[in-house]
């Protein structure tokens, strides 16, 4: 779950960003990050723009609503010390 939300927070910023940003920027490697993304694809979370000139990613509306849940769990797990494992 920390992967998939490193990626939508990376994708919130507001740019559409090339695979081989979100591997640096995430810290993955090439070939662990692809299904992370067909997951995020496939659940709506993420849209793929193909453009003539290079493949970039976005984030979907249903993307950013799950970040705001997401943030929601942390917040609610740190106030029960559910936090340090």
């Amino acid at each position: 779950m920390e992967v998939l939300k490193d990626i939508l927070e990376l994708l919130g910023k507001g740019k559409e960003l090339k695979i081989t940003h979100l591997v640096y920027k995430a810290n993955l490697s090439s070939n662990s990050i692809k299904s992370y993304m067909d997951y995020l694809i496939e659940n709506n979370l993420i849209e793929q723009i193909n453009n003539k000139k290079r493949n970039t990613f976005t984030i979907t509306p249903r993307g950013m609503a799950f970040l705001k849940e997401f943030e929601k769990i942390r917040i609610f797990s740190e106030s029960y010390g559910l936090n340090k494992f």
